[in-house]
């Protein structure tokens, strides 16, 4: 019996386009098919009882407004895998990781304890409305492409046009 036989089809088509779109945006997923067949199976099941995408390894409020931030892809996986190589589900992965360059471990949760007890909450005001110098985050621009991330640090690779960490510059 083929091992894949226990995953829905809409599993496998799931992951099959999951897997070209994160290519396309410079990302890898876990080269282990089974286990990213596992996480993609949990991501349809919280979509069904949901209604997104929440990271099936971290639990849910159930409420959209209190999960953004651990919609998948969430906003912790960038840094993640730059620290670890590794999302902290170990859906996304970076080469290094792949390659057995970053260890292969439990990755710490990033999401603030507050999010975990009362839920994301978008009561900042919006990026536009803040002067300049109290960004709370440097502002990247591939030099490549344009695209524009803010973050500690500019990301691996672009994931508009694959461009690496060294054509990014400081924008703001």
């Amino acid at each position: 019996m083929n091992a894949e036989e226990r995953f829905s089809d809409e599993a496998i088509r799931t992951y099959e386009r999951l897997k070209k779109e994160a290519e396309e945006g410079g990302y890898s997923l876990n080269p282990d098919r089974n286990f990213t067949l596992r996480l993609v199976q949990g991501l349809l099941e919280n979509e069904n009882r949901y209604g997104y995408w929440c990271c099936p390894c971290r639990l849910a409020f159930g409420e959209k407004s209190k999960d953004l931030d651990v919609i998948c892809p969430c906003f912790y996986r960038d840094s993640d895998l730059e620290e670890f190589g590794a999302c902290y589900c170990a859906l996304y992965v970076s080469d290094e990781w792949i390659d057995g360059k970053k260890k292969h471990g439990s990755i710490p949760e990033r999401r603030p304890a507050k999010f975990m007890r009362d839920g994301y909450s978008e009561t900042q005001a919006p990026a536009s409305s803040l002067p300049s110098s109290s960004l709370p985050l440097p502002v990247w621009r591939c030099k490549v492409c344009g695209y524009l991330c803010a973050r500690p640090e500019p990301p691996g690779k672009c994931p508009v046009c694959k461009a690496g960490k060294d054509r990014f510059e400081r924008f703001m």
